[in-house]
């Protein structure tokens, strides 16, 4: 790396011990994609691709505390929120990440668990929106976690155009939200085996689309593909730029599937490196 700076991105995040979610997903992905990784912990999970049968949170001073001894010492160039469990937590790391004039922040505003456990508080809804949203610079919901956010139901690819501008309208810079999450058909027709990610910068709308795997191994698909593109952001990629590749990343992970455990399984996190090395 003589040379070359080296690229180093932040998750502020709960612990997966199963290893197919939280920091675990996100450090293995910023380490796929050459990127520094580093951890602030919210969170210790009990979990695996089964479910999540423990939250441990953490004290909100303890998340902020690890914030402030990376960003003061290594810096970060991107920085990424996955699990914060409560509006403490969310005050506390809102708060660090002001303190340290961090601009490119990607929220994924994990709610719900594969399984349907509780990821975050009730009553956090209104801090994450209110007080970390402002600070996005790309805010990555699933199309349950844009219901919420947006305060509508989502049940058209119409619906799903209003909900990211009403999301827009909290202050993230860029919205993305998931077309993974197959609760709805947001239109599509019969047989249709395209899945749509919906982009809005707050003034145009663009989609990527890719084919839907049918495979039960998506367990942490939400943090990888954050993760893949908080690396982008931390490279200096635009946002489209870096969404464009997190997909990429994402789709060759379930596509090329470990099959492990005996639920919701973890993706391949290293499966896109290994399709770049074989591209030459």
């Amino acid at each position: 790396m003589s040379g070359t700076r080296l690229a180093r991105a932040l998750t502020v995040a709960g612990s997966d011990s199963g290893g197919g979610a939280g920091i675990q997903a996100d450090l293995k992905t910023f380490q796929e994609l050459d990127v520094y990784g580093m951890s602030a912990i919210t969170a210790v999970t009990v979990q695996n691709t089964l479910g999540v049968s423990g939250v441990y949170p953490l004290p909100a001073q303890a998340a902020a505390e690890q914030i402030r001894s990376v960003a003061e010492d290594l810096g970060v160039d991107a920085v990424k929120t996955g699990m914060l469990f409560d509006a403490e937590i969310i005050h506390a790391v809102a708060a660090e990440f002001k303190s340290q004039g961090m601009k490119r922040i990607v929220v994924d505003p994990v709610m719900i668990a594969k399984g349907g456990a509780a990821l975050l508080q009730s009553d956090a809804v209104k801090e994450l929106r209110e007080v970390l949203l402002p600070l996005a610079a790309v805010v990555t919901p699933n199309l349950p976690e844009a219901e919420v956010l947006a305060g509508m139901p989502i049940h058209s690819s119409r619906d799903r155009r209003e909900a990211a501008v009403r999301i827009s309208d909290l202050g993230p810079g860029l919205v993305i939200i998931k077309g993974g999450h197959g609760h709805e058909a947001l239109d599509s027709g019969p047989g249709e085996q395209q899945v749509v990610d919906l982009l809005y910068d707050g003034q145009h709308f663009t989609e990527l689309s890719y084919p839907r795997i049918q495979t039960p191994h998506t367990h942490g698909t939400g943090c990888t593909f954050s993760a893949a593109l908080t690396a982008g952001l931390a490279k200096g990629l635009p946002g489209i730029e870096a969404a464009a590749l997190a997909r990429r990343f994402i789709q060759a992970a379930i596509e090329d599937g470990l099959g492990l455990g005996q639920g919701h399984g973890p993706t391949n996190h290293w499966a896109y490196r290994r399709r770049q090395a074989v591209l030459g």
